[in-house]
This record gives structure tokens, sequence and C-alpha cells, in this order.
């Protein structure tokens, strides 16, 4: 006979398997074996008292001696040891026992002990004895089953063996707790981890159990069994079974206290409220049939936060005990046995998730969650890119750039112990991985619903009892992350061509070729001068692809098809100056994605608007790629061309302006009129200001910025090693690409709004400004002369107020910006103090 000790797990174990002939010769055996037991179990007293008397049993005794049934008797599949006890359960609780109970102030200390031998063998299993009984103040009813139940001996037993008895005493507790825990938690809600938990504390119980039972056969044959042998037997097991009975106190106790009041009042909720929930599929008469059939059970599934202890909570709560006991070997055998059986389930999901893409976690015990009612279709309407951001998330709510601040989805952590409740609590041991899990999981399902299948090489080969313990494990998963990453990437950069995207995009977005847009501006002159509500999209879309039809071909040149012509509902600069008051920047990822909106402005505080102030482009690209060129991105491109476009209408403007000039009255040399002659030189002074301020801030724009950050793009993609990394790098070189055009700045973008809207508005005055020189020179000729001359200066004092009003403002401000802040607009400061003369 040996004590009982957890054994360690050295393999997977061998099925035992019986032919149908000797199934069926082992039942019949096994049930006359039961027959026979049954048919001569009598109450020890009456046989005693019988015999005494008559020398013999009697017919009607040994009839009255056996029981009813082997099927009613339900606990006896549970506690062999039952069978020693006949009807306990129906007798009263003051009768429960072997019959007749005989004071122990009358017997010898040898009967005394072989009494209470008899009542521990009981005990240890959970049944009250003859004179160990259960505590006064137990109640099956209002007691918790996870407390266990508590034993009192009988004051009359000798004190030389009440020692031992309290001693062994506490595994009757022990054993009914743990019993109780194991059928509690084994309910299908509380998830796979703790049914794994469950099947490995009851592997343990049942060796308990062969150990009672080899303690009482030696208890019926041998009469040199005592209590202390009892003791030396039991006593290795005590400790084993306590480092249990505390961990099935701390997942018991890790709910909070709250959890009763919780579920109570949300008993009681509000009628529309039902109705909404019924019509979604959340409320209704069978679920609330199923809650309480649950809360009668005795589960508490909502916990405090509304989540049972599950998943990563249970396996977190054993990986601390085992470090906090680590110094006890026992403890750290116990405790490394449950975490790698109950950790089990956990990694065949995560081994899954990371090696096909796919997230099987019918209980929601896993770090990552998934929100099914996003689907890559939300790509092509959302500006948000949920999709990839939020379609595949950690329940913890952390993210790369660090943990996040409180957001929805993630729940509020437990009153007590403060851990994270359920699948959101990361098990310790994978907490520096946990990103590489979500990542390696998100790749492959972008891989698999783009109708490609997942194939791992013969060398990835991977065993398959691999636990949390494990240094392979971890290997395992960098091995899926790389492989994962290094599949998508190839998706993306050869076979998507990523690159001939990007260049088509930086082509046509960023005007690298002048003749598209030149020729463009040309084509829809008409169209454009249009309000932006009566110009036609769809033949704005054909003079686009006449203007594109006309560039130079190039290896960019055959995604032309999928540019797009669209009418914005925003003014540009109006719609950037709502979004940098709101957010403070535009591309900020800690920011909400809502400010990516364009801002919504009543229809009485809307004015007419130009179709040449909201032409835009816009790009269709389809899955993947769309990860990478989303909808947020597209945005960032298409307020950088409104900026450039914008511009290059204006230095177009400006440029007819001066060959318009350049013929006609403009030119009439009347030496009789030298105030026509000044007012002359003065528009030409202010028009060459304004060309060369647009002009110079187009330069800057396209040189400065554009060109050398796209070269420093390219140069990034050159080496990228993840997706994420690629992602990342594109949304940052569009960010600076804004911030470094001034578009992120209110204040640089307010004065240099006005400033661009003087210079559109004065061009767009060329023709009442040659209108005016015509009618200047037919009146000089006139006896009267030129009696509207004080008009004209005053027009284009106007002019000259508001652009050198602005102009000195917003340089001030570059200045500003450029010796404080934003370093790269220094060599804009030199390029617009060039354009200062004559303020």
């Amino acid at each position: 006979m040996e004590p009982f000790t957890p054994r360690p797990r050295t393999g997977p174990r061998k099925k035992i398997t019986l032919s149908a002939k000797e199934y069926t010769k082992a039942i019949v055996e096994i049930t006359g074996t039961i027959a026979s037991v049954r048919r001569n179990r009598l109450t020890t007293d009456d046989i005693d008292e019988e015999i005494a008397v008559n020398g013999h049993l009697s017919r009607e005794s040994r009839a009255k001696s056996q029981e009813p049934s082997f099927l009613a008797e339900t606990s006896f599949v549970r506690a062999p040891l039952n069978s020693r006890v006949s009807s306990v359960s129906a007798l009263p609780p003051s009768a429960k026992g072997k019959g007749k109970q005989e004071s122990l102030d009358h017997v010898s200390l040898e009967i005394q002990e072989a009494l209470i031998l008899e009542d521990m063998l009981y005990i240890l299993m959970g049944i009250e004895g003859s004179y160990i009984t259960y505590h006064p103040d137990y109640s099956p009813e209002d007691d918790d089953p996870l407390q266990g139940i508590r034993f009192v001996v009988s004051p009359a037993l000798d004190s030389s063996l009440r020692d031992l008895v309290e001693r062994i005493l506490p595994l009757g507790t022990y054993y009914t707790a743990i019993s109780s825990f194991v059928e509690l938690r084994s309910h299908l809600d509380f998830g796979l981890v703790n049914h794994a938990l469950c099947a490995s504390i009851r592997d343990m119980l049942k060796d308990y159990q062969t150990l009672l039972s080899q303690l009482e056969h030696a208890f019926s044959t041998s009469p040199q069994f005592s209590l202390q042998k009892l003791w030396f037997y039991l006593h290795p097991t005590i400790h084993t079974l306590s480092l249990i009975y505390q961990l099935v106190l701390e997942l018991g106790s890790a709910d909070d206290p709250s959890a009763d009041l919780d579920s109570s009042s949300s008993s009681s909720s509000d009628p529309d409220e039902d109705a909404r929930n019924e019509a979604l599929g959340l409320g209704g008469a069978k679920l609330k049939a199923m809650l309480s059939e649950m809360d009668k059970n005795g589960l508490d599934v909502a916990g405090g936060s509304g989540i049972a202890v599950k998943g990563g909570e249970v396996l977190a709560i054993l990986y601390e005990r085992m470090q906090n006991m680590s110094g006890d070997p026992t403890a750290k055998t116990v405790y490394g046995t449950l975490l790698r059986d109950a950790g089990a389930p956990y990694v065949a999901m995560l081994r899954m998730w990371i090696m096909s893409g796919r997230l099987v976690d019918p209980y929601e015990e896993l770090l990552v969650k998934e929100s099914k009612f996003i689907n890559r279709g939300i790509l092509e309407i959302d500006y948000t890119d949920e999709y990839w951001e939020r379609r595949y998330t950690l329940r913890d709510g952390s993210t790369l750039s660090g943990p996040s601040k409180r957001r929805a989805g993630v729940p509020l952590p437990r009153t007590v112990g403060g851990r994270l409740p359920g699948g959101a609590c990361v098990p310790p041991l994978l907490e520096g991985w946990k990103h590489k899990i979500l990542l390696a999981g998100k790749y492959l399902n972008v891989i698999r619903e783009c109708g490609i299948e997942i194939r791992r090489d013969s060398t990835h080969s991977v065993d398959e009892n691999l636990t949390m313990d494990d240094e392979k494990f971890y290997a395992f998963i960098e091995d899926a992350y790389t492989h994962a990453n290094r599949t998508l990437l190839e998706l993306l950069l050869r076979d998507q061509q990523l690159m001939p995207r990007l260049a088509s995009l930086k082509r046509y977005f960023f005007l690298s070729q002048s003749s598209f847009v030149t020729h463009m501006l040309d084509l829809a002159q008409t169209e454009l001068r249009k309000l932006a509500k009566s110009a036609s999209i769809v033949k704005l879309q054909s003079l686009l692809d006449l203007a594109l039809n006309a560039d130079p071909q190039g290896e960019d040149t055959v995604f032309k098809e999928d540019v797009k012509v669209t009418i914005a509902t925003s003014g540009l600069y109006e719609w950037l100056l709502d979004v940098v008051n709101v957010s403070g920047v535009i591309g900020k990822e800690h920011e909400p994605e809502t400010h990516y909106e364009e801002p919504k402005k009543d229809k009485d505080d809307k004015k007419p608007m130009n179709a040449i102030d909201a032409f835009a482009l816009d790009y269709t690209v389809k899955f993947p790629l769309s990860l990478v060129i989303s909808r947020k991105t597209i945005l960032r491109y298409q307020l950088l061309f409104r900026f450039l476009f914008h511009l290059k209408h204006v230095e177009q403007s400006l440029s007819s302006m001066w060959m318009e000039q350049k013929t006609g009255p403009w030119r009439a040399v009347l030496p009789h009129h030298q105030e026509l002659e000044r007012w002359r030189l003065r528009v030409f002074l202010l028009r060459a200001r304004m060309l060369s301020f647009v002009q110079q801030i187009l330069a800057f724009a396209t040189f400065e910025v554009l060109e050398p950050n796209w070269r420093a793009l390219e140069g990034k993609l050159a080496k990228v090693t993840t997706v994420d990394q690629l992602l990342r790098d594109h949304v940052d070189f569009l960010d600076t690409c804004l911030k470094e055009c001034m578009l992120t700045s209110s204040k640089l973008l307010g004065a240099y709004s006005r400033l661009i809207v003087t210079c559109s508005t004065f061009a767009a005055y060329s023709g009442s400004f040659s209108k005016s020189a015509n009618h200047a020179v037919d009146a000089s000729q006139t006896p009267d002369g030129d009696q509207l001359m004080a008009k004209r200066w005053v027009i284009l004092g106007k002019f000259e107020t508001h652009f050198n009003t602005w102009f000195e403002s917003y340089l001030n401000r570059v200045q500003f910006y450029a010796s404080s802040e934003n370093v790269s607009l220094l060599p804009l400061v030199v390029r617009l103090n060039s354009v200062k003369v004559g303020i």
C-alpha cells in the first residue's frame, strides 16, 4: 500500500477495450457479486442481537436485511463505501449511522478505536458516521457546497484518539468540497478549460478513492490495522487535497460578491428593452428559462462583471498559485499537472487560430475575440477600417501601441483580485506573445478569405501534446507568426502588385504628371465652373478618362481605370478646419476614428460651392489590397489631391490672367492718363506676387515634401519584414505629408485658406479688371475723362490689403512653426521671403 501522490503525465493514456463477449461476461459477474453482497449485508447490531439469542439468522431477518434495489441507491456510483451503510438517506438525522449507537463512555479504548476507524472510512468519503457527525451548524440548503462539509467528533471519544481523528477529519471536508466543485464546474457554460480542469481533478480523486479502497480492505482483513496506520497512509494525501481545496476556494470566490444582486436586478428590466432584446434574439422566454434553470443549479454565470470564471482566468489563477508556492515540491507538482491538463483545450484553440486563421471559441475563453458583424465588405464604405482593426482584437483591449484606455467591449476587472474576467484575462505565460498570436491568426484569416489554401510544410510538423510550460510551444508560436507574416507579405507585394498600385496613387493624386492635370483643367473648364450640385459626374468622368488616356504610358498607368471622379460635400479648408479643431491633428492613431468623417452642417449654413472646389478623385481597390489602400488612407490621398489640385487651378487662372494682360488695353500707351498707368502696374504687381506665392507653395509641397517622403517610403517598403509594419509605414507616410503640407495645424490652415481664397477670387475678377481697363482707355478719349478711377482703386486696394495682411500673418506663423515645431518648413520660409517684396 502506497500513499496517494499525483501521477505526472508521461504520455497519452492507452485505451483499454473489451470484446463484446468479455464485456457481457464481466457485466454478469459484477451484477452477481453486487447482488451477493447486498443479500449478505445486515444491520450490525440486529445481527449480533439475533445471533446471541438464537444462534442463527431467521429468514425474516435475512429478507429484511436486503435493500430494495441497486439502481435506487444513486450514491453508490460516487461513493462505493455507501454499500456498507443500510439505507442512510431513509433514516431521520438523529438515527443516521449504523443502527443503534453505543456510548463510547462504557467501552474500552480498543473498541473505541475500532468503532472510530469504521466511522473514519465513511467520513473520508463525505458520509456521516455514528460517532463522527455533521457539524451542528451544517445546512445542505444554506451552506456553500464549495466550502465542504464540516464534521465533529463525539465528545466521549478518548482524547488520545481524538487528536489523530481531528488531524484526519479535514480530508472529509476537502473531498466533499472538491467533489461539489467538479460537479458544478462541469456545466457547459463554464467552458472547455473548466471541463479539462474538472477531468484532471477527477483523475486525482480516483487515486484518492483507490487509496480508500485499499484502506478499507486493510481494515476488514488486518487485525493490526490501527488509527495510527490510517494516519500514516493518509498524511501525504491531506496536503495534496488541501492544495486542491484551496484552489477550489479561490476559483469559487473569484466571482464578485455582487453577482447575485446583478442577476436579480437584471430580471426586472424595462419592457421596451425586453422587446428590443427579443427582436435581436437576446431575450425571450427561452433565455429566461435557461437562466433560471442555471440559477437553480447554483451557477453564477453572471459573476460580478457578467462573466463566469473560465478560460484564461482559470489558467492565470493556477499559474499564480504555482508560482507563489514554488518552494513546495508537492504544490508545484499538483498545480503543474492541473495547469497542463486545464490548458490543453486552450492550447488546442490557439493552435487552430495561428495555424489556420479559424477562431473556434464557443465559450469565449480565448484571449482573441471576433466581431462577427464586421466583414470585409465594410471596407468599401467605411472610413474607419473596422475589418482590420476591430474584427479580430484582444479581449483585454490592448494594442501594439500599448494598453488602451477604457473601451467598449472590454469587461471591468474583478472587484476581488483586480484581474480581468474570463477570456479577457491573458494567462501570464502568454502575456508577451499575445500580439503575435493575434496577428498570426489575422494574417492567415486574410489569406483564407482570399480563397487561398493555407498549407504547412512537413518541416513545420509539431507535437500534438504541446503545453504552456514547454519551450517548444513558444517556438511554435514564433514559427507560425513568421510563416503567416511572410505568406501575407508575398501575397500583397508580389501577387497583388502593391508597389505599382501605390505608384499609380502617387501619379494621379500627387499630380506627378502635370500634363494630366493641365489637360483635365482645360477640358473640364466649363463643367468645373458650375455649382457642385449642378456638375455632371458622368461628364467629368469621361473628361478625366480622356485626360488620362492622353498621358504617356507607364508601368503604373494600367490601373488608371480604378481612378474615379467624386464630388465632395464640403469645402476642403472648412472640412480640414472642422476636423483639426475637433481632434487637434489629422491622422493621430489614438484619436477616435469618427473624426475622419465629413463634418455635417445645417442646410442654412451651407453656401453654394463651385465644382472646382468640390472636385476630388476616388480609387477603387479590391480585397486584400484594401487593407493597405483602405478608405482611411484614400481619404488622406484625397485631402492631398484637393490641396494640390486647388493650387494648380489657381496657378492656371493667374497664368491665364497674365496671358490676357499682355495684349489689348493693358498694353496701350496713354501718356495723358498716368493714373491708369499706375493702376495697371499695381494690378500686374499683385498678380505676379500672387502667382509667385502659389508657385512657391506648389513647388514646396511637390519637391520638398511629397517626393522626399515617397522615396523614404520606397526604401522602407523594400526592407519591410511584417505586414503590420507595412500598414504603419504607409499611414505614417501620408500623415507626414499632411503635416508638412501644413494641413494639420489650425493656425497655419486658417491663414493659408484666407490667402488662397483671396488669390482665387482675384483671378476670378480677371474679366472685370479687363473691362475696367477697356472702359478707362475709352473714357480717356472723351472730354469728361475717366470718372470711375477712384472706384477701381478701392477694389484693387481691398485685394492688396487682404493679400498683404494674410500673407504677413501666414509668413509669421510659418516662421514660428519652422523654428519651434516643424523644421521641415524652413525651405518654405526662404521661398516666401522672395514673395514679400512690395509689402
